[in-house]
């Protein structure tokens, strides 16, 4: 490591919210949401709301003649971090750099299951079926395969489709590398291109997080996990934090920052939006329910980032909490903040803000990043949507549905994910 402070110079952000940054922000300081009610016959409410992004999001047209036959394998959440990534390179003043291709490295956490199910086998099993589901021919079943799957099916569910195309299109060939690590994907994702600017191994980076978890097998599979919300009260129903909390809504979006080091930043005159202070990440399950995480890892986290960024819990403007809803999840992350932040009329602001445009997976670490940036940038932080007061004993913790100010311009952000991983990044005006 060395003493390069990092610089974030661009952002992009594609969600139910908006299409741009600016547009997300405005409707999330607004209080407006982006999550909406997709009736579908049969199905509990569970399943008919979603954060879903009003957007095709078209292919660019300044795709190149030879990446044309890549794109076709990007799926829903691939397109969603593209159009994220590619504002925040168009935003950067980088389009006619003279960086080496060699010094631009890119990360991407992808949480994304678009393709996990097995629709495309639908055509070919309905054609060999008997009329009951009961028997299939084989042989009709091998021919079906072949007239009417897609044959690259399997091409379009790997998760690392966009870090290939992406790295051609943007030209960014350094020591990148695709992840999928659930919730805390896009955080790793800073984290990584953070190290690589600090190490020197990059002369610019670009972190991007997306996802969808709209599709039918993954909502289907975390109910059953029981991390979804019985959406009782329609698209009002995710309240992170709140003593009526039950789960979450899940969305879908993309987002990405561009790091510099501060030193090449200012030698541009490029726009610096922040600093990235330090990170924290570490993985324990909770003892009791291997699914959740432990009080010693959600410390652990928020303390490393912390510490690299020469700061004390006192040092903050405000926490953005991973605030997934689950009662169990939320309970153990109030807990954990309880202990961090104290109760003292000073302590950090906290703010959960998922419920406005649904969980967005690895997409949700980094565009809260956004967020935190614009709110340094206007000395306010939006309020808790649907927050009802919580448990008792936490209710002295500074969490409001309302909008909060701060005198210390930092913050930091968390993200948790299923089976104990916790990452943080702290971030500060610059």
């Amino acid at each position: 490591m060395n003493d390069n402070r990092v610089a974030i110079t661009a952002v992009g952000l594609v969600s139910p919210l908006g299409m741009d940054s600016a547009t997300s922000w405005e409707n999330l300081k607004a209080s407006r949401t982006g999550i909406g009610h997709f009736p579908r016959e049969n199905l509990p409410s569970t399943y008919q709301y979603l954060g879903q992004v009003n957007d095709p999001c078209d292919v660019p047209d300044d795709i190149s003649r030879q990446l044309t036959s890549q794109i076709r394998f990007l799926n829903r959440g691939s397109l969603l971090g593209l159009s994220a990534a590619r504002q925040a390179f168009l935003s950067s003043g980088l389009g006619d750099t003279t960086i080496p291709p060699d010094r631009r490295t890119l990360y991407i956490g992808s949480g994304d299951f678009t393709n996990v199910g097995y629709e495309f086998m639908y055509p070919a099993m309905k054609a060999a079926a008997d009329s009951h589901w009961q028997q299939v021919d084989q042989a009709r079943l091998n021919q079906a395969a072949i007239d009417l799957v897609n044959p690259f099916f399997l091409l379009e569910s790997l998760s690392n489709n966009l870090f290939s195309f992406l790295s051609a299109y943007l030209q960014f060939m350094g020591s990148g590398t695709s992840l999928a690590a659930q919730s805390p994907g896009g955080s790793n994702a800073v984290e990584l291109a953070y190290r690589s600017i600090k190490q020197g191994r990059a002369d610019i980076a670009l972190a991007v997080g997306c996802g969808n978890w709209n599709s039918d097998v993954p909502l289907y599979e975390m109910r059953g996990l029981g991390l979804l919300s019985e959406c009782r009260q329609g698209a009002d129903s995710y309240r992170p934090l709140s003593k009526t909390r039950d789960g979450f809504i899940p969305g879908e979006g993309g987002a990405a920052l561009l790091l510099e080091s501060l030193e090449s930043a200012r030698s541009r005159g490029a726009e610096i939006l922040g600093l990235v202070g330090g990170v924290g990440n570490t993985l324990s399950p909770d003892p009791e329910n291997g699914l959740g995480f432990s009080l010693d890892a959600y410390r652990a986290a928020f303390n490393s980032a912390l510490d690299e960024s020469g700061r004390q819990p006192a040092d903050l403007g405000f926490v953005i909490a991973h605030g997934s809803g689950t009662r169990k999840g939320d309970g153990t992350e109030l807990e954990a903040l309880e202990t961090l932040l104290g109760g003292s009329t000073t302590s950090p602001g906290i703010a959960a803000l998922k419920a406005q445009t649904g969980h967005m997976a690895a997409a949700s670490d980094v565009a809260e990043i956004i967020f935190g940036l614009m709110s340094l940038g206007e000395s306010m932080v939006p309020g808790t949507h649907n927050f009802n007061g919580t448990e008792n004993k936490y209710s002295h913790l500074p969490i409001s549905a309302s909008p909060q100010t701060f005198s210390h311009r930092n913050f930091v952000s968390m993200s948790i994910g299923v089976g104990g991983q916790v990452s943080s990044v702290a971030v500060e005006a610059p």
